[in-house]
Order: structure tokens, then sequence, then C-alpha cells
């Protein structure tokens, strides 16, 4: 991913190592832009998913299975290299696993609590906090508010009938992810490739084992509940958190904040599409605001610089 906070593409490209630039081709050829959109609809799939999981295995028992089986993944695709990283390396690559857990832990047991909706919601405020502190641009202050005044929108504009508690767990998780967001980008600038985000799922898991055990003990032996922990794992981390490194690379950290703003609008989107729900007057604007505040932080970051952001390799 690419350096975080950083004021211009041009910075990001001098502070990245020669081998953690070079992307696969055919995810190079959809843009830093079409990687996160891609991502964002392999999580709603994904999300969908873990939610018809819990009552098999609850909360931190779903949290457990998703980050196992990613890591398993990742560690078998990656096979990534233990020596020649320095302690500041491991030292990254040990804060962003130890956030990745808490991510998914209070994610999932906010939505334990609270509609997913407003639960998707109120996590979105943490990267759009990110975005306004990461920018030196007052412009993407206006973004940032547009955007947030559409996942408000979305969220039917007051959460003032939801549990105390998942409505905290929210919060804490889009901090969380607040935080995901800042050590992706430097665990993608150490590593080659995805091999810092397998390490890091890796400790995720490993640090999350004994708190699954303890939420569903022997439940998560049962196969069919693996079987689909394990494709919440590609749907919901493997895929969408290998898109996201690789995009970050080539956006800088405001930038994609706001873009992660687009995460309630997919998954109204996708009720419509899959689900038969239809869109209220109220939803449909709220898709409008954050789109167009996407679409604003994207032309404000490249109209800063007198070439794209990051171009892959065989563009």
């Amino acid at each position: 991913m690419s350096t975080v906070n950083s004021p211009s593409a041009a910075t990001s490209m001098s502070s990245m190592p020669p081998q953690s630039s070079r992307t696969p081709g055919r995810l190079g050829s959809l843009g830093p832009v079409g990687l996160v959109l891609a991502g964002g609809v392999s999580v709603q799939f994904g999300g969908a998913l873990a939610v018809t999981l819990m009552p098999r295995a609850g909360a931190l028992g779903v949290v457990t299975l998703r980050l196992l089986a990613a890591a398993i993944v990742l560690l078998v695709v990656c096979r990534p290299r233990l020596r020649g990283h320095s302690r500041t390396d491991w030292g990254t690559v040990l804060v962003f696993g130890i956030t990745m857990g808490a991510m998914n832990g209070l994610f999932y047991e906010a939505v334990a609590r609270i509609p997913l909706g407003p639960a998707v919601t109120l996590e979105v405020l943490g990267p759009l906090a990110l975005s306004v502190l990461a920018s030196r641009r007052a412009i993407n202050a206006l973004w940032a508010g547009l955007a947030l005044a559409g996942v408000f929108l979305l969220g039917g504009g007051g959460f003032s009938d939801l549990d105390p508690i998942g409505v905290a767990f929210a919060l804490g998780a889009g901090a969380m992810w607040a935080s995901y967001i800042v050590f992706s980008a430097r665990t993608g600038r150490r590593f080659p490739q995805a091999d810092g985000l397998a390490l890091a799922m890796a400790i995720a898991a490993l640090l999350f084992l004994p708190l699954g055990i303890v939420d569903a003990g022997s439940r998560l032996l049962d196969p069919g509940t693996v079987a689909l922990g394990s494709a919440v794992a590609l749907l919901s981390s493997v895929l969408p958190y290998t898109l996201e490194l690789l995009a970050l690379r080539r956006l800088p950290a405001s930038t994609f904040a706001i873009l992660m703003s687009l995460e309630p609008a997919l998954a109204a989107t996708a009720g419509f599409l899959i689900l038969g729900q239809a869109l209220s007057a109220a939803e449909a604007a709220a898709i409008a605001l954050v789109i167009a505040a996407s679409i604003g932080a994207v032309r404000t970051q490249v109209g800063r610089s007198k070439v794209p952001p990051l171009p892959a390799e065989g563009q």
C-alpha cells in the first residue's frame, strides 16, 4: 500500500522498496479505485455469509474461523520470508496484526447487537475521521463532510434506538479500521507483495484463537461450520485485504479513507440487486452523496499531480 499521510504520489513512489511495487498484472489493470471497489463488493458477500454463520459459532467463533482460514491461505500462497527483516519491520506487522484482529472482533460483536446497516455506517466514521486528519487540503474536509452526511442518511438519520454497547463496539471497530489503513500502508511498504498481510493475519489468528475456543468450543470443529468459515475468510479477508493492500500502495490514505465510505452504499445496492430490497428516496440520496464524495476525493488527488498516482506495471 502507499505511504501513510503522503502528500503526493511521488513521495509514495520514492519511499517504496522496488520489490513491493510490483503488482500482479491482472489485479493492477483494475487501477487503485477498481481494487477498492472490488474489495468492497467481496466484503458485502462475505458479510452476508458471516451473519448466517453466527448462530453456529458465535461472534468470536466466526472471527476466529475467518482469521485462521485466511491466515492459512495467505501463508501457503505467499510463503513469506521470515529472515532479513528489521526490528521495525516486525513491530509494524505485529501492530498491524493486532489492529486487524481487534477490528474484526469489535465489528462482529457490534453486528451481534445492532443491525448490519447502522453498524457499517458507524464503523465508516473511523476512516472518515482519518481522511480529514491525514489530508493537507481543506477540500478533503468537504468531501469527508459530504460522505458523512450520506452515511448518516443511509443509517436513517439517527442511532438513538440502538443498543449503546453495540454502538460502542461499532465505533471501536471504526477506530481500528482507521488504524488498519495506517498500518496496512506501512506494512505494504516494508514487505513485498502480500507477505506482510500474511504474517499479520497469522498474528491476528493466533491472538484470537483462545477467544474463539472459549466462545464456540467444539463447534469450531464442525465440518459445515469450518467450510462456511473458510468461505467467509476468502470473501471477507483474503480477497479484500489483498486488494486494499495493493490499492493503498497507489492511493494516499486520505483518498482511500473516503472511498471506504462506499461500504454502506455497496451494502444497500447489494440488498436491492440480490435480496430484492427496494431503496427509499433517502437511501438513494445517501448513495449519491457518498459516490459524489468518493469521486471528488479521487479527482482532487489526481488534480494535485501532473500524472496519475502510481500506475501499476503493465498499465
